[in-house]
Formats: C-alpha cells, sequence, structure tokens
C-alpha cells in the first residue's frame, strides 16, 4: 500500500495548483484524507480533510479558497488552491487512512513568490 502527493510546483501570488494523493495496492478501505503543509521553521498543520462520506474541513486560513475533493473509482484526493499567497509556501504532505492503518504520502513543494 502507497500514498503517491503529486502536483506542486512555482506559482505567482493570486495563482492556482491542484494537488493529487493518489493510494495504490491491496486497498480495501479508504477513510478519512487530509493534506498537511509544513513551513520551514513552524509545525505541521492540518490544511484540509476529508471523510469516507464526504464531509469536508479546512483550516481558517485556507478557507473559501481551498477545497478538497476525492475521486473514490481512483482512490484519489485532490486539494484545489485558488488565490494563493506567499504564506502558502510550504512542503505539502498528504495522510490517509487506509486499511485502517495511517499512511503519509512524499511531500510536495509549493512555493508562491512573484
Amino acid at each position: 500500500v502507497q500514498l503517491q502527493a503529486s502536483g506542486g510546483g512555482l506559482v505567482q501570488p493570486g495563482g492556482s495548483l491542484r494537488l493529487s494523493c493518489a493510494a495504490s495496492g491491496r486497498i480495501f478501505s479508504i477513510n478519512a484524507v487530509g493534506w498537511y503543509r509544513q513551513a520551514p521553521g513552524k509545525q505541521r498543520e492540518l490544511v484540509a480533510a476529508i471523510t469516507s462520506g464526504g464531509s469536508t474541513n479546512y483550516a481558517d486560513s485556507v478557507k473559501g479558497r481551498f477545497t478538497i475533493s476525492r475521486d473514490s473509482a481512483k482512490n484519489t484526493v485532490v486539494l484545489q488552491m485558488n488565490s494563493l499567497k506567499p504564506e502558502d509556501t510550504a512542503v505539502y504532505y498528504c495522510n490517509a487512512d487506509l486499511n485502517y492503518r495511517y499512511y503519509w504520502g512524499q511531500g510536495t513543494q509549493v512555493t508562491v513568490s512573484s
């Protein structure tokens, strides 16, 4: 079982990025999935999460700008990030409850800079 994060990059303030978190392997259950981020010198923080039933929650700092969604057929969770700000710069990680065990994907760097 693996979790693969992708989609980071460099974007100007006000721009958009789309992060994907794909689960692979022998998976019979995908429950809650979350996106976290960690900026240099700061603790890792929860950005957005989605349950198996589709309920979502967001950090106050990203509400109205980020949207988390899941494609169950593809075992993928997407984080659409709009109106990006320099303070969104961080390494982003996905975390998922797969088969009732938590896994981390590798980080993907998001840099917001002009």
